[in-house]
């Protein structure tokens, strides 16, 4: 090509590059336009089905933590009881033996003979009443046996408390 016709082109391919420079700009921007569009589609998509997922996951979930939390409480019930029926058990066991130390006191001689007394009218006339080694007595008749012995008074008279014995562990 020559100098002349190069140099009449030059305006053409100015023109051309610089229409196709701004061609290039806009077709640019708008795939960076779509591209941010499908972006923010896919990202709300994306927050959706994590929302969604989550809602499930929850709701899946539930059944096994009630169970979980049912159990727990179950467990912390069974625990107390437990606890309650050895405290019960100790306090009964602590007064029989109490009870058992009576027969060293100075007054054991009249709670013996009132026991007595109280032993043959319940068994009625003709019983045989017999002194216990661990205190108290029992009294026989045909087809009746009352047992006034320490431990066995001791043992009803906490079984007498009944819920007053729960003061004991109630805050």
């Amino acid at each position: 090509m020559s100098d002349e016709v190069e140099t009449a082109l030059a305006p053409v391919r100015a023109y051309l590059l610089r229409e196709a420079e701004a061609e290039a700009g806009r077709l640019l921007a708008e795939a960076r336009a779509q591209a941010d569009s499908i972006l923010r589609q896919a990202r709300s998509g994306a927050a959706e089905m994590v929302d969604r997922a989550r809602a499930q996951g929850e709701a899946d979930a539930a059944p096994a933590a009630a169970a979980e939390l049912s159990r727990g409480r179950d467990r912390a019930r069974s625990i107390v009881l437990g606890a309650q029926r050895e405290a019960y058990r100790d306090l009964r066991a602590q007064v029989i033996a109490a009870a058992g130390g009576l027969q060293t006191e100075p007054g054991y001689q009249h709670l013996l003979s009132r026991l007595v007394t109280m032993a043959t009218r319940a068994a009625g006339p003709g019983a045989a009443v017999t002194v216990q080694p661990g205190g108290g007595v029992v009294a026989r008749s045909p087809g009746v046996v009352v047992d006034c012995t320490l431990p066995r008074l001791a043992a009803l008279a906490v079984d007498e408390l009944g819920d007053q014995v729960r003061e004991l562990w109630t805050p």
